[in-house]
């Protein structure tokens, strides 16, 4: 069939709408719809046509208007009463009434409408529900534009705080230093879980260590025994809480010249460097925890080192004074150089043959402890990943808990698979998110998650099965060890 035009008319041959689907001049579509009352004459049934020298028009009776459509006398009579009869379903789907004041209000949605069933003068395979689907989808791609505008622009304003924070924390702890007489601590806590499970959320990780200004023991060694140390000279962030990005930049590179941009897993071993003491310690703890996409702890293992680096050689021969505060059962060993007796009936580390010392120089293990176990309440973060399958894709929604809440986890990124190359469509997100197109994944990232921000959520769509999100991987670090082993004294 060639469908000419499609116009609704009042009785005297008025148009209200009309689409022309070739081109038409306005003076001859509206000459035939002048003409159209005339050829009808009195008589009017439903579904009928009426043929001139040159046009066919099929038309349908509505109240006081027709719906009328202008073919070829080439054109399949019965195709075009039963495109007559989808164009005058369409109409009630947008207008309340079929009165001429409600057509004016809704000519627009009836020519988009109209555009849906007819192109080119040839109807489309559509029905009245896809048409009402296309129509309404007509902003969708402006829609999903202005969100992933929107998560942009919080990504990049989030990830502004973010390094003003770092540069904050990174004068404080230069700015802070050590008292007289004190021992140099630094506590490494090098974390990861993942959890592949709708309850629990846990998969194995490692992560590298950094050091940090853990904690500052005091000793009774006098301030020529140790020197105290002596604070970094960073540079000060400024006063001025709105600073521009471009600043933020400009001091990060200049307060952490070591610290690259990199993956939030690494992020803190590049810290910037600690100064070291005559006698430095060292705490580095990795924890590996598997859980199941059901719940339940698969496995659950902490292995961690204290190392002593010695600077001088008067200090060579030093001993330390530990306090185990975990009434976990830690399996603890010491180096088979050091005193297992003395460590055992005293907490103190002390070489076993006195006439050696420590080397000078390089960092040497003298003891590491190992907790393992399969119990959920030694969890120190739980992940809830809860994908709904719907008519859209699949709604998935990720919770994340603090179960340990002496803990204060920082960079923690939870890495969700996705099943296809499609950017997800974000709802709600507490903290910030990257899109990893070619990697087929999206990572959520929280800066920091202590007892003041123990839980979070995390809300996307996407096209894709609920199995298909698994497993969820977990990474974060803390400067706070997870065994409870503390360091007294020097003597």
């Amino acid at each position: 069939m060639v469908l000419l035009a499609a116009a609704i008319c009042t009785k005297n041959g008025k148009a209200l709408v009309s689409r022309q689907f070739v081109e038409m001049t306005r003076a001859r579509i509206e000459g035939l719809l002048a003409s159209f009352p005339k050829l009808i004459g009195s008589g009017s049934r439903q579904h009928t046509f009426i043929e001139t020298e040159s046009v066919r028009y099929v038309y349908q009776p509505m109240d006081k208007l027709y719906m009328v459509l202008i073919t070829t006398k080439a054109s399949n009579i019965l195709e075009d009463l039963e495109t007559l009869r989808l164009f005058s379903r369409v109409i009630p789907e947008y207008c309340k009434t079929v009165e001429e004041k409600e057509i004016n209000e809704h000519c627009f949605e009836l020519l988009f409408a109209f555009d849906e069933i007819v192109a080119l003068g040839y109807r489309e395979n559509v029905n009245l529900a896809q048409i009402r689907t296309f129509t309404d989808m007509d902003s969708h791609e402006e829609k999903v534009y202005k969100a992933m505008r929107e998560t942009q622009e919080k990504e990049a304003k989030q990830k502004m705080l973010e390094r003003a924070e770092e540069i904050r924390k990174s004068k404080i702890q230069a700015d802070k230093g050590f008292y007289k007489g004190s021992s140099h601590y630094s506590g490494g806590f090098g974390s990861s879980s993942s959890m592949s499970s709708n309850t629990y959320s846990t998969s194995t990780y490692d992560t590298p260590s950094y050091d940090s200004h853990a904690s500052n023991y005091s000793s009774n060694l006098s301030s020529s025994t140790l020197n105290s140390s002596k604070p970094n000279k960073a540079m000060k962030l400024g006063s001025n809480k709105d600073v521009l990005p471009a600043f933020i930049e400009q001091q990060i590179k200049q307060t952490l010249p070591s610290s690259p941009a990199s993956s939030p897993s690494t992020a803190f071993s590049s810290t910037p460097a600690i100064n070291t003491e005559k006698v430095h310690l060292k705490v580095d703890e990795k924890i590996s925890l598997t859980c199941g996409k059901d719940g339940g702890v698969q496995n659950l293992e902490v292995l961690g080192v204290l190392s002593v680096h010695i600077g001088t050689e008067e200090e060579a021969r030093v001993k330390i004074g530990l306090r185990n505060n975990d009434n976990r059962n830690l399996q603890i060993q010491t180096n088979p150089n050091i005193d297992k007796n003395l460590f055992k009936n005293n907490s103190v580390i002390a070489l076993k043959d006195q006439t050696k010392s420590f080397p000078i120089g390089t960092d040497v293990g003298v003891l590491k402890w190992r907790f393992q176990t399969n119990e959920e309440s030694e969890i120190p973060l739980t992940i809830n990943c809860w994908p709904s399958e719907t008519r859209n894709g699949c709604e998935v929604s990720i919770e994340y808990e603090l179960q340990k809440l002496n803990l204060e986890l920082n960079n923690v990124s939870i890495v969700v698979p996705l099943p296809s190359n499609q950017a997800p469509v974000v709802k709600n997100c507490d903290g910030d998110f990257q899109y990893e197109k070619y990697k087929n994944c999206i990572i959520w990232r929280i800066p920091m998650i202590d007892q003041t921000n123990s839980t979070g959520s995390f809300e996307f769509t996407v096209n894709g099965h609920a199995n298909e999100f698994f497993p969820v991987n977990v990474n974060f670090v803390s400067s706070k060890p997870y065994c409870d082993i503390q360091v007294l004294l020097f003597f």
